[in-house]
């Protein structure tokens, strides 16, 4: 298969942060930045920002420039040239046209509602039809599905066989691009080495890795950090109305950040400027000591501060 514009930058760690412009940072996003973050820093790599504003209706107008402000109060200084997924559709595309190519995509016209009365799982059912484009998703066949990977933070992953096996959507019926697709492509642009994002994100891994493979395209490595959830069980999330993170007095959020992240950063910490936490918290990371659970309450946490 053809490789999309030039090849991967470099062959130096690369790591990335990748946040959605839906709403401003909120702490579950400060873990997910200063985790990735500190581990680029720590392999003397570069740490990319990409904007992910590919599913362009959840986009609030301003947010991606707010999402720029608060890493820089943060003291998260990015290294290149921020990315934005809108302005890659013609990249997606093109990978999609080398799939059709080899037989490995098809158009799909089951609505979410029909999948969800036979039980949620999509069974294949538009793979020997042949529909037209009109009102299609487009979804990529998986005839050799992977049943699991390796997490360097959890572990061996297993992945439910429903999950592995299911023909997956990389374009959806209203003509945006699915973020598997997306990311992996994007990904693989920039050279990406090594992701370390949020354990919310375990169950998607196993479709990219399908499709890096479909492509021929050497693998990042994977970790994945654990969760912040609230005391009833919730992630943080800006769906679950998560706060936005402080922008007047960023020391406290940050040091708990670092307490979460399996350091033990000093009281007398609390209050220093973030670039003298964060220089403290390099010289100490070791992803071997990150907490291995995919939920930590964030009460457990706070109560230790």
């Amino acid at each position: 298969m053809t490789s999309i514009e030039s090849s991967p930058i470099s062959h130096s760690y690369r790591g990335r942060f990748a946040p959605t412009p839906s709403g401003p940072l909120h702490f579950g996003s400060l873990i997910a930045a200063t985790g990735s973050y500190l581990q680029a820093k720590s392999q003397q790599g570069k740490w990319l920002l990409r904007i992910d504003d590919l599913d362009t209706p959840r986009v609030v107008p301003g947010a991606a420039s707010q999402i720029c402000k608060t890493l820089e109060r943060y003291g998260l200084h990015w290294d290149e040239t921020i990315v934005y997924q809108s302005q890659h559709f013609e990249r997606y595309q093109a990978i999609i046209e080398t799939l059709k190519q080899q037989q490995l995509t098809y158009y799909c016209r089951c609505t979410r509602k029909e999948i969800k009365a036979i039980g949620g799982i999509y069974l294949g059912h538009c793979r020997k039809l042949t529909n037209s484009a009109d009102q299609s998703s487009i979804r990529v066949r998986v005839d050799q599905p992977l049943d699991g990977f390796f997490d360097k933070l959890q572990g061996e992953i297993a992945v439910e066989p429903h999950l592995a096996e299911e023909d997956f959507i990389i374009r959806r019926r209203d003509g945006l691009y699915a973020y598997n697709l997306a990311v992996v492509v994007d990904d693989h642009q920039a050279g990406i080495t090594e992701v370390v994002r949020g354990a919310d994100l375990l169950s998607t891994t196993v479709r990219q890795r399908h499709l890096y493979q479909l492509m021929r395209w050497p693998e990042p490595d994977y970790l994945h950090l654990p969760l912040a959830v609230e005391s009833h069980g919730h992630k943080l999330s800006k769906q679950n109305h998560a706060p936005a993170l402080d922008l007047d007095n960023p020391e406290p959020q940050l040091w708990l950040a670092l307490k979460f992240l399996g350091l033990k950063p000093p009281l007398e910490l609390h209050q220093a400027p973030v670039e003298e936490q964060l220089e403290w918290a390099g010289s100490k990371w070791n992803p071997a000591q990150l907490p291995c659970q995919r939920e930590i309450e964030l009460s457990d946490i706070s109560r230790q501060a």
